[in-house]
């Protein structure tokens, strides 16, 4: 579930302001980064998202797609391991983003201890205010919340989508795509794709390009359905990559020709290596020694 990770990071750093403010009540000034050999004590040290408010409060928010008996636990640890490093506690959230029913427990209660973080199902967020928003990364993250219609709102959001610049655009199909795969909506986005009202041949498309053509190579129905599922495997990949490059970029400017060329070679572990990564690196040198 990596690939969902970094897509929510990334959208969560950047333009899903309402999201943020549905999560914590306020807006984060700013994203800090947590070394891992900093907060060695906790069994598990690395944190997915850790912000100072405007308020001067640290938020941290934990992205889950999977019910985990022992996440009470974990988020002792990094609230204790937060504190170590700067004196202060957090306010903690869990976002719960996968398909099953909710099922984990918000707190550790024992005699004489109660610890407890707020835990919140994406979909009890209205998806349909979310598309409301004149923040493209909200608009994206709507397709995982509460929706009344998920074909009309993929369509909403495909047309917000289709109103951005190139580079911005390729994003955010990305994202799309890949948060899509957690609703079983891919088959909906690919076909809303092919009607999107711009000058774009989706075949010459960095990110969806290669699943559409070997879709279409399949003759036979059961060659298009093997087509559609390798397509989507490379093209995931490929949005994998594509959100990668972004975030490096984000944090230490443009890509250097030898970084770009090493990135690119690389197979989907060592994508997946680099994404846990590369929030806590110190370089692009770093990241990519």
């Amino acid at each position: 579930m990596q690939e969902y990770d970094v897509a929510l990071k990334l959208l969560l750093q950047g333009s899903a302001t309402l999201v943020m403010r549905e999560l914590t009540g306020t807006a984060v000034a700013r994203w800090l980064d947590v070394e891992q050999p900093k907060m060695q004590n906790v069994r598990n040290p690395r944190l997915d998202l850790l912000g100072e408010t405007v308020d001067g409060d640290l938020v941290h928010v934990e992205l889950q797609s999977g019910n985990d008996t022992a996440m009470p636990l974990r988020m002792a640890e990094y609230s204790l391991g937060v504190f170590r490093l700067f004196g202060r506690f957090p306010r903690q959230v869990v976002l719960y983003v996968g398909e099953a029913e909710l099922r984990m427990a918000s707190e550790l209660r024992a005699p004489g201890v109660l610890f407890q973080y707020r835990l919140l199902d994406i979909r009890a967020l209205d998806g349909d205010r979310l598309i409301e928003s004149g923040d493209v990364g909200d608009n994206v993250i709507a397709i995982l919340a509460g929706l009344r219609d998920h074909e009309g709102a993929v369509r909403r959001i495909m047309e917000r989508i289709a109103g951005l610049a190139a580079a911005e655009r390729e994003t955010a199909l990305a994202q799309l795509m890949i948060l899509a795969g957690l609703r079983h909506l891919s088959q909906i986005v690919e076909r809303e794709t092919r009607n999107m009202p711009i000058d774009l041949d989706i075949r010459d498309h960095e990110v969806l390009g290669p699943m559409f053509i070997e879709a279409e190579q399949k003759g036979l129905q059961k060659g298009r359905q093997e087509g559609r599922q390798e397509g989507r495997q490379e093209g995931r990949q490929e949005g994998e990559l594509t959100v990668l490059r972004r975030q490096i970029e984000k944090r230490f400017g443009p890509l250097p020709g030898w970084a770009a060329e090493k990135l690119a070679a690389l197979p989907a572990s060592g994508l997946e290596d680099l994404s846990e990564r590369v929030l806590d690196a110190a370089s692009v040198e770093d990241l990519l020694r």
